[in-house]
């Protein structure tokens, strides 16, 4: 059994009563289960994700991941707090009560995200107290705002301030100098979005906790691991963020992050702390993490521990998971509110010349530059009608309030040279999103895509040129989530991913690239329904440039 105190494998039996570890050693026992050696370690926590990204209503996502022996999560529902506000928060809450799982919700800082989104609710600081105080919220969520917190915003250091003694977890790609020990002083604690070395190493040294992240779109954990061979795991935890569910079926949860952190030259014993008792510490989930006496019984077994896939799942002493499998019955289902199943709200569906940016001769753009693995986008000027790689048109469709504003705007990096892609899912505020080709077509594809994701009562799209309709897939929770199985999910999403690619799209996960073009809190150019934005500046920018 892996004791995570001492970094080192003790022999040992567990006694186990009510669901909490009652001893080590042997002893007289109502009844025995022979593990024949296994390894024995806690249940994986994961110190920062979305459910909303997984694409699963929270019973199929416990069903998915109990298996790969993560018992417990610190969840920040912005995503549907964007839509529904606090009572769709709650009715995650209740939704969650009552499973086989340990699902701490933290309470959503930043609704919208910034003031150049326009969301379906908003959460002020008495919206973050209530959540804490009322709703059980174990602590503050990602305080993406972070030009507002370094500028002393008094809105944001108050909901930061509402925390009191419980976490604050923060969000600042990139923020260093100056302006990070601005942000750590307001009070904010971690930080899951470092992309480079240099930024985890001075975060860590100031005290910040660190998340490494390995997520769909975002992965990072190769480039930050050299800070854990380097200085040891304090101060460090492993994070999933938003995992699409095909990831989760082939590559597993935190399990998978733990099996990346060996393979890159982490210790077994280093890499399974980063994902159980440091996570559980840092979120003040005492009762988990280890097995000592007094601890939950939420206990893995490892055959092998190569690969990181536990042959049995314990949660509370009761068996869970048999051989990547749960346990029948042991996940009950748990019903979605049919409040949550409306949730696309627009006049009409907007035609092709809403999607149109006609251009003078030779006039230039601001565009967003992507690449693979990284959220993080570049902001470069250039001519959308060159030859080159292609530049792509992209869209935000407000989709809460009927405005009918629709934000207009470039993108290169998808590789998209004909048709259009559309999904509800759009960070954090969740408006529609569109990627169209930038030839003549483009508009009409985008919008026959987002008049089909208003059919659908929310999802993801992807169009060729005519309009046809060449795969989809409808997320009626939020516009958010499925209310179907994991393999159906990941099967619709990979039928999406396969005709994006027939269009010409190259990168990967491309519909998880698309949603976050509209967070206006990750540098350096998004676009949101009401413009361009400048991450780096704090303000709306113009498109169109001067040659």
């Amino acid at each position: 059994m892996l004791s995570p105190s001492t970094r080192e494998w003790v022999t040992t039996d567990l006694a186990i009563a009510d669901g909490v570890v009652a001893g080590w050693g042997p002893r007289e026992a109502m009844e025995e289960v022979d593990v024949a050696g296994a390894a024995v370690t806690a249940g994986l926590v994961d110190a920062h994700m979305h459910l909303e990204s997984t694409k699963l209503w929270v019973d199929e996502f416990v069903r998915t991941v109990l298996p790969l022996g993560t018992t417990a999560v610190a969840a920040d529902p912005h995503e549907i707090a964007n839509v529904f506000g606090i009572p769709g928060v709650a009715a995650l809450i209740a939704a969650a009560d009552g499973l086989p799982f340990t699902f701490g919700v933290c309470a959503s800082s930043c609704v919208p995200a910034s003031p150049f989104e326009s969301p379906g609710a908003e959460l002020y600081a008495p919206d973050v107290a209530a959540l804490l105080n009322e709703h059980a919220a174990i602590g503050v969520a990602e305080v993406m705002n972070f030009p507002g917190v370094i500028a002393g915003d008094p809105e944001m250091l108050a909901r930061i301030a509402t925390a009191g003694d419980r976490r604050v977890d923060g969000h600042a790609p990139g923020v260093s100098g100056r302006h990070l020990d601005a942000y750590l002083a307001a009070g904010v604690e971690s930080d899951h979005e470092c992309t480079e070395l240099a930024e985890a190493e001075e975060k860590r040294r100031k005290g910040m906790w660190i998340f490494i992240r390995e997520g769909s779109a975002s992965q990072n954990l190769r480039d930050l691991i050299p800070t854990v061979l380097a200085h040891g795991t304090d101060h460090v935890a492993l994070c999933s963020d938003d995992r699409e569910p095909d990831t989760l079926l082939e590559l597993g949860h935190l399990n998978h992050c733990v099996r990346l952190a060996i393979e890159c030259g982490v210790s077994e014993i280093d890499a399974l702390v980063m994902a159980t008792l440091n996570p559980a510490e840092y979120h003040g989930f005492t009762e988990l993490g280890a097995l000592g006496p007094g601890y939950q019984a939420d206990i893995l077994c490892f055959d092998t521990l190569s690969g990181i896939r536990p042959s049995r799942v314990y949660r509370r002493g009761q068996l869970v998971a048999l051989h990547g499998a749960v346990v029948p019955g042991a996940v009950p289902d748990t019903p979605v509110p049919s409040f949550m199943l409306q949730s696309i709200h627009l006049p009409t569906p907007p035609s092709a010349t809403a999607f149109e940016f006609p251009l003078g001769p030779g006039e230039q753009v601001r565009a967003i530059g992507i690449h693979g693995g990284s959220l993080t986008t570049k902001s470069l000027v250039l001519d959308p009608t060159a030859a080159g790689d292609p530049v792509a048109r992209l869209a935000v469709v407000e989709r809460h309030r009927q405005t009918g504003r629709v934000g207009l705007g470039w993108v290169q990096g998808f590789g998209l040279i004909r048709g259009a892609l559309a999904s509800t899912v759009g960070h954090d505020a969740h408006n529609c999103m569109a990627v169209g080709a930038g030839a003549a077509h483009g508009p009409a594809a985008m919008a026959a895509a987002v008049a089909r994701l208003a059919e659908l009562g929310g999802g993801q799209v992807v169009v060729d040129e005519t309009g046809r309709v060449l795969a989809e897939l409808a997320l009626p929770i939020g516009g958010l989530m499925s209310d179907r199985p994991a393999r159906e999910v990941a099967d619709g999403l990979e039928r999406l991913v396969r005709a994006a690619g027939t269009l010409g799209t190259t990168i990967g996960a491309p519909f998880m690239h698309m949603s976050f073009l509209g967070l206006s809190v990750i540098p350096e150019l998004r676009l949101t329904d009401q413009g361009l934005v400048d991450v780096g500046l704090f303000e709306l920018v113009p498109v169109r440039q001067k040659a």
